[in-house]
C-alpha cells in the first residue's frame, strides 16, 4: 500500500509539469481525484485493510489527497493570472490614439424657433396655452366669426373627418386654442397667452406646408388699444430677427379681428435695399394682427363693452427660414440627415 502511495506520488509530480492549459489540468483532476480516479481507488481499497494499519494508511492517503488537491488549486490560479495577464495586454488602450468624433444629435430648426418665441413672451408675463390639433368646425370657424359659408374659409382649406365626425377638421390655425381659452377662463376676466402648434392646409410649394407651426397671441383687459399691439410686435420682431429690423404695419382684413392688419419686416437678406427675395420691395410679410372683433369676445362670454384685446399670429417656419437662411419650407420637414446636421452646434444664448 506504501508503495503503491509513492508510485502516484511520483506519477503525478511528472503529470503537473505538463499542465499548459485549463483543459489539461482537469485531465489531470479527474486522473486522481475523479469518481474512477487512483486516489479514489485507494479510499475504495482502505476496507481491505486490516484495522491496525487503517489509521496510519489513512493519513498518507489524505496527505497525497491534499497534495494533489492543493498543487491543481495553485496551478490553476497560476493559468488563470497568465490568462488575465494576456488579455490586459492584448486589450490595452492607447489613450495617445486620436479620438473618433461622437456623432451627437442637434435641435432642429423649428425646435430652436419654438423655444426662443415661447421664452420672448415668458418674460414678458404670457402663458403659454395648448390645444388640440383635431378640433371642431364651431372652434375653428364659427367662433372666430367665420360661419358657415364665409368666403374667407376658403383661404383656410384644411382637411375634414368624414362619417360622425364631419363635424370635426384638422385645425387650420392655433387660434382654435384661443376660443378654448378664453371660454375656460370662466371669471372672465384679463388674459394672455401664446398658442404654439402645429396646423394644417392643402398647400404644398416652396414657401408653404400642408402641415407647419404656427404662433399665436392673445390679449384680452380693459383699456387695450393698438398702441400695445404695435409695441409688443415691434418688441418681437425685433427680438427674433435683429435689432435693426424695421417693421411695418398696412391695413387688411381677418374675420377675427377689426381693425386688422399685416405686418411686413425689412428683408433680412438685403436689409430693406431689395433683392430677388423680397420682389425688389425690401419688405417682407410676416404675420397679420388686429384687435379682437366684439363678435369673437361675445361668443366667448366676454363683456365687449368693458373688454377690449389684440390678437397676432404668425408662422414659425417662416422666422426659422428667414433666421437660417432656408430657401425651401417642405426642407424643414423632409428629415434629411444632410440638412439636420447643419445644425449640430449650440444655440447662440
Amino acid at each position: 500500500m506504501n508503495e503503491k502511495i509513492n508510485v502516484i506520488k511520483e506519477a503525478f509530480e511528472k503529470d503537473i509539469l505538463t499542465i499548459i492549459d485549463m483543459k489539461t489540468l482537469n485531465d489531470i483532476r479527474t486522473k486522481y481525484l475523479g469518481k474512477q480516479g487512483k486516489i479514489t481507488e485507494l479510499s475504495k481499497m482502505m476496507k481491505d485493510i486490516p484495522n491496525e494499519q487503517k489509521k496510519e494508511l489513512g493519513i498518507l492517503v489524505n496527505e497525497v489527497r491534499c497534495l494533489v488537491t492543493d498543487s491543481l488549486e495553485e496551478k490553476k490560479k497560476d493559468l488563470e493570472e497568465k490568462a488575465l495577464n494576456e488579455k490586459l495586454a492584448s486589450e490595452k488602450i492607447d489613450v495617445t490614439v486620436p479620438s473618433k468624433k461622437v456623432k451627437r444629435g442637434s435641435k432642429h430648426p423649428m425646435t430652436r424657433i419654438e423655444e426662443k418665441f415661447e421664452d420672448l413672451f415668458l418674460s414678458m408675463g404670457y402663458t403659454i396655452y395648448d390645444g388640440p390639433e383635431i378640433e371642431s368646425d364651431e372652434n375653428c370657424f364659427q367662433k372666430l366669426n367665420l360661419p358657415k359659408g364665409h368666403a374667407a374659409r376658403d383661404a383656410q382649406d384644411t382637411f375634414y373627418l368624414k362619417d360622425e365626425f364631419e363635424n370635426y377638421l384638422l385645425r387650420s390655425q392655433t387660434s382654435t386654442a384661443q376660443v378654448r381659452a378664453m371660454e375656460e377662463n370662466t371669471d372672465k376676466g384679463p388674459l394672455r397667452i401664446v398658442c404654439p402648434g402645429k396646423v394644417y392646409r392643402r398647400d404644398e410649394d416652396a414657401t408653404h406646408s400642408h402641415q407647419f407651426m404656427q404662433i399665436e397671441g392673445l390679449v384680452i383687459d380693459e383699456d387695450v388699444s393698438m398702441a400695445d399691439l404695435k409695441g409688443t410686435l415691434e418688441l418681437f420682431c425685433k427680438t427674433i430677427l435683429e435689432e435693426k429690423t424695421k417693421v411695418r404695419f398696412r391695413p387688411s382684413y381677418f374675420p377675427f379681428t377689426e381693425p386688422s392688419v399685416e405686418v411686413d419686416v425689412t428683408c433680412f437678406k438685403c436689409g430693406g435695399k431689395g433683392c430677388p427675395l423680397c420682389k425688389q420691395t425690401g419688405w417682407i410679410e410676416v404675420l397679420g394682427a388686429g384687435m379682437v372683433h366684439p363678435n369673437v369676445l361675445e361668443m366667448s362670454g366676454y363683456d365687449s363693452t368693458k373688454y377690449q384685446g389684440f390678437a397676432f399670429g404668425t408662422g414659425m417656419d417662416r422666422f426659422a427660414m428667414f433666421k437660417y437662411g432656408i430657401t425651401d419650407i417642405r426642407t424643414i420637414y423632409g428629415n434629411d440627415i444632410r440638412f439636420l446636421t447643419q445644425f449640430d452646434r449650440k444655440d447662440d444664448e
